[in-house]
């Protein structure tokens, strides 16, 4: 799914939108999962450079009311609102749970991509595909197939 995500946003077809927490977060995360696996760290600011330029980075206020079980889930309701956008994309069981509160609804990544991207989106990321982090990423589709 990355691979399909990727290219739909780098095509303008999907708003990525961060806010700092959440690439705070995914710094957390992933130099935790590259521990004995150094190389790995570079490629990982390398990404969350390219994030910080090419996203949608929003100023997101904390939220005044808890959203999900998972308090950290907030950050990433926080930047959907901030952003007006109506989709997170995730995994995370917690933010599954509270879909559709003020409209932001949570899809897992394949519903997405069969519901937003064009076949040929998925096609050309076929082989790159492999794995999706439980983290969130906000979401706007700028089209509905």
């Amino acid at each position: 799914m990355p691979g399909c995500m990727l290219t739909a946003w780098s095509t303008g077809t999907l708003r990525l939108v961060i806010s700092p927490p959440i690439l705070e977060e995914h710094r957390r995360v992933g130099l935790a999962l590259s521990r004995g696996r150094e190389p790995l760290v570079g490629t990982l600011e390398a990404l969350l450079a390219m994030l910080t330029v090419h996203a949608l980075l929003v100023d997101a206020p904390p939220l005044d009311e808890r959203v999900s079980e998972d308090p950290d889930d907030a950050m990433c309701f926080a930047a959907a609102v901030a952003a007006n956008a109506r989709l997170i994309v995730s995994g995370d069981k917690h933010l599954l749970r509270v879909s559709g509160w003020r409209g932001i609804e949570i899809v897992k990544a394949r519903p997405f991509v069969d519901r937003y991207l064009e076949p040929a989106d998925i096609e050309r990321n076929a082989a790159a595909d492999s794995a999706m982090t439980n983290g969130c990423e906000v979401v706007s589709p700028d089209r509905r197939r």
